[in-house]
C-alpha cells in the first residue's frame, strides 16, 4: 500500500507542475501579445499580469506540499 501513496504523490505534484506550467505560459502569451498591440500600456499590463502568477504559483507550492506531506504522514 505504501508504493500507491508514492505513485499517487508523484502523480499528483507532475499534474500540480505541468498544470502550473500551461498556466504560467498561457497569463505570459496573452501578456505578451496585449503589450505587443498596446505597447503605451506595457506598464498596466505588467502589473495585471502579477497578481495572477503569484497566486498560481502558491496554489502549486501548496499542491506539492500536500503531495509530500501525504507521503511522510
Amino acid at each position: 500500500m505504501e508504493g500507491l501513496a508514492f505513485f499517487g504523490a508523484a502523480f499528483g505534484a507532475g499534474l500540480a507542475v505541468i498544470g502550473a506550467g500551461l498556466g504560467i505560459g498561457k497569463i505570459f502569451a496573452s501578456a505578451a501579445e496585449a503589450t505587443a498591440r498596446q505597447p503605451e500600456a506595457a506598464n498596466e499590463i505588467r502589473s495585471t499580469v502579477n497578481l495572477p502568477l503569484f497566486l498560481l504559483e502558491g496554489v502549486t507550492i501548496i499542491a506539492l506540499v500536500v503531495c509530500i506531506l501525504a507521503v511522510v504522514l
